[in-house]
């Protein structure tokens, strides 16, 4: 082969990577493991048997498009593992992860699946991640801000289906201020006291008003004047209240 040629041959070799690995990145964050190679394939402008030269099978196709982000998330718990307010600094790190990933089909699967024990994004990799966590975890529970009978295995499930619901209400058209709850409530279950994160308000309540007598979400009024009061009975508690502050 002229020297020229392979100098080519070489530089084709590393663009058509480049595609493939450009078009898995989009499909995976899209559709997770379910997309089809020749659907990958055809992202990318070149032929199947293109992909199968760079990439032996879709799974090590996929392992390459979600290993950068997965340390990228190590290196970051790493970096926290000295912060002088470990509790607020895991709770933190947890919502972002599920924020970031939620938006990424891809991450989320392989997330569940290497927790699941099926699927290993690159040697050490998934257990780096763990032990990162795990330092996090274990430095606010001994600050006292998260539950002592919590272990990494329990954390990565909670991780997982939060991921799940966080990704379907997303794909449900649920509004921004609405996302979230699912991690607010997990983030909660794993605190060691009732300190109960505020949710926003639930559809139907966006002028935040709230019943004068219990407290609860009032839905919006579509005409005439705004509700005080969830129902009757509370109705009759106000008015009661009301009359027995005129007789005195």
């Amino acid at each position: 082969m002229i020297e020229g040629e392979g100098t080519r041959s070489r530089a084709d070799a590393r663009r058509n990577r480049a595609l493939v690995l450009q078009a898995a990145r989009f499909a995976f964050e899209e559709q997770g493991l379910g997309v089809p190679l020749g659907e990958i394939a055809r992202r990318a402008g070149v032929g199947a048997g293109t992909v199968y030269r760079h990439f032996p099978s879709k799974e090590a196709l996929f392992r390459a498009t979600v290993v950068e982000r997965i340390e990228l998330f190590t290196d970051t718990a790493r970096d926290l593992a000295e912060s002088p307010d470990p509790g607020p600094v895991f709770f933190r790190f947890l919502s972002s992860v599920v924020r970031l990933a939620s938006r990424n089909k891809a991450l989320c699967d392989a997330l569940e699946v290497a927790g699941a024990g099926r699927f290993e994004p690159s040697p050490g990799v998934g257990q780096d991640f763990d032990d990162a966590l795990k330092v996090l975890l274990s430095r606010a529970q001994e600050a006292g801000a998260v539950r002592q009978d919590v272990g990494i295995a329990d954390l990565r499930a909670l991780l997982v289906g939060c991921l799940s619901m966080e990704r379907a209400r997303a794909g449900t058209g649920t509004e921004a201020g609405e996302q979230g709850r699912m991690t607010a409530l997990m983030c909660d279950a794993l605190r060691s006291r009732q300190a109960v994160t505020k949710l926003d308000d639930l559809p139907g309540n966006r002028n935040g008003a709230r019943c004068e007598v219990c407290g609860a979400a009032l839905a919006t009024a579509r005409t005439g004047r705004p509700a005080r009061y969830c129902g009757g009975a509370c109705r009759q508690k106000a008015h009661r209240v009301r009359g027995r502050t005129r007789q005195g």
